[in-house]
């Protein structure tokens, strides 16, 4: 096993296949060898095919042996051999998935005991069998970002083995242990013709062989055709989800790489529709990590894609929505894409005034769900719907503006929402008398909010009785005094966090 051309040959295959691996998804490897002279020269191996892996500052390497050792081994070990701190430190950064150390050769280090979510490929040169193998598999297999599992490169046929080892596990250990690398493609084709399907009678050869920006022009379009699909956004987003995970499962194998650029293009329209359009989706950290390591380098971006920009829209204020905005959105010709955005938008403004305004959110949402429900059903055409959020946007905006004419502050004005949802008290008080009570509530809450008013039952009680007693000053309703009461409450407890922080 330590013969030297033994070991330039597998030293050959792991820069091959490792480098694929992370040209697919970035993460760690790891090697365990039979002794510490092969991992010593297996790394000595690695680094004449690859000079720039070696650094010999520690902070900058990408390879490294971690091995114990004594002052009396060979001088070309010692390099190698690290004490406690030293393992510490190391183990510290090759658990940083972003730290560029990024593979590890060991004999019997890291392999119990050692989590490590971001090693998702491990190289076994070395007799193994029983607990020892399954714990090692174990360090491989943690589940990790887009990382839907580990992947085992056996140099030396240890499956008899490892069948040995499942034999003293569970049924459901052993289904889950591990699944051939055939087997793994098989799945990745499968998952690969169902999104194909979803694209029939779209052609996006364009993202492959246009400009730059010609590539990023497809994307819109592609949505948009997405969109047409009944329940489309939905199942496409779980789709590219599973043949993503089986893609990296599969890669480095030459099926997987035939389909890599069309994973890439499916995956660019996945990260657009979850940036841009909302739901089901992941965060902007997640969409470029799964940018950058499922796209390849010829049709990856810098970026994740950004819609307003390739559908020809300049980036709206949320707080403002303009008239100019909102003509850009009416005219775009996706759409589905067009309401999908305006959806997003609404949704984003709707959520940022639920922190503040509870009547006001609240109306605006289930208007927001009225309209698009309308829309999935298929009652209106997306040109109708997307009328509907235009004039919802514009009386959004108008909201915006109430406080001012009517020369109440924010807090005032969302006690006044709150007293104004009754009609009956609005008839019977009048407006002036409903901004006189807003004023007051606003005053006696600010002076009664502590830092844990909202789960103390007997500041609460005390707050309810104020409340009460201002509502009954001002001769509101008796029969609607209850819900009126309930409802500044619940507007209390959302400005009174912000007072009590």
């Amino acid at each position: 096993m330590g013969a030297e051309k033994r070991i330039r040959l597998v030293a050959s295959d792991i820069v091959e296949h490792f480098e694929k691996r992370l040209e697919a998804m970035e993460g760690k490897g790891l090697v365990v060898c039979m002794s510490r002279r092969i991992c010593v020269e297996l790394y000595h191996a690695i680094v004449r095919l690859r000079p720039q892996w070696h650094n010999p500052n520690d902070e900058k390497g990408v390879i490294k042996v971690v091995m114990t050792g004594s002052a009396s081994d060979l001088a070309e070990w010692q390099r190698h051999i690290r004490n406690k701190e030293r393992r510490e430190k190391l183990g510290g950064r090759f658990k940083d998935p972003d730290d560029p150390f990024k593979l590890v050769i060991v004999r019997d280090m890291w392999l119990t005991g050692f989590d490590v979510p971001c090693l998702h490929t491990m190289y076994l040169d070395k007799p193994m069998r029983g607990h020892g193998l399954m714990q090692a598999i174990a360090r491989v297999n943690r589940v990790f970002k887009d990382k839907p599992g580990g992947l085992v490169v056996d140099y030396l046929g240890l499956a008899h083995e490892l069948k040995q080892a499942l034999a003293d596990y569970s049924e459901r250990d052993r289904g889950q242990a591990g699944i051939p690398k055939d087997l793994a493609v098989s799945v990745l084709l499968e998952k690969y013709e169902v999104v194909k399907a979803m694209f029939h009678g779209f052609n996006y050869s364009r993202f492959f062989k246009g400009s730059a920006q010609e590539r990023v022009r497809v994307v819109p379009a592609a949505m948009e055709h997405i969109l047409t699909q009944d329940d489309g956004k939905s199942r496409f987003m779980t789709a590219v989800t599973e043949l993503s995970k089986a893609f990296a499962l599969a890669v480095p194998d030459e099926t997987a790489l035939a389909i890599r650029d069309e994973v890439g293009f499916f995956q660019a329209v996945r990260a657009a529709f979850a940036k841009n359009t909302g739901g089901n989706g992941k965060g902007p950290e997640d969409l470029d990590s799964a940018i950058q390591q499922i796209v390849s380098k010829a049709v990856s971006s810098d970026q994740v894609v950004d819609i307003f920009s390739t559908a020809g829209l300049k980036k709206p204020d949320l707080s403002i929505l303009s008239d100019e905005f909102l003509e850009e959105v009416r005219r775009m010709p996706h759409k589905n894409l067009a309401l999908e955005l305006l959806r997003k938008l609404l949704n984003d403004e709707i959520r940022a005034r639920s922190r503040k305004y509870l009547v006001q959110s609240r109306s605006f949402a289930e208007m927001l769900e009225q309209t698009i429900r309308l829309y999935h059903n298929r009652a209106v055409e997306a040109a109708q719907v997307i009328e509907e959020l235009i004039k919802m946007a514009k009386e959004m905006r108008e909201a915006s503006r109430r406080g001012e004419d009517l020369g109440l502050t924010e807090e005032e004005l969302a006690f006044y929402d709150a007293l104004e949802t009754n009609d009956s008290a609005v008839k019977v008080l009048g407006d002036e008398t409903l901004r006189t009570i807003a004023r007051e509530l606003v005053r006696t809450v600010r002076q009664n909010v502590s830092i844990d008013w909202t789960v103390r039952e007997s500041v609460r009680a005390k707050l309810r009785t104020l409340v009460k007693r201002i509502l009954r000053k001002y001769g509101y309703p008796p029969d609607k005094e209850e819900k009126a009461t309930q409802t500044v409450l619940e507007q209390a407890e959302l400005l009174g966090k912000e007072w009590a922080a």
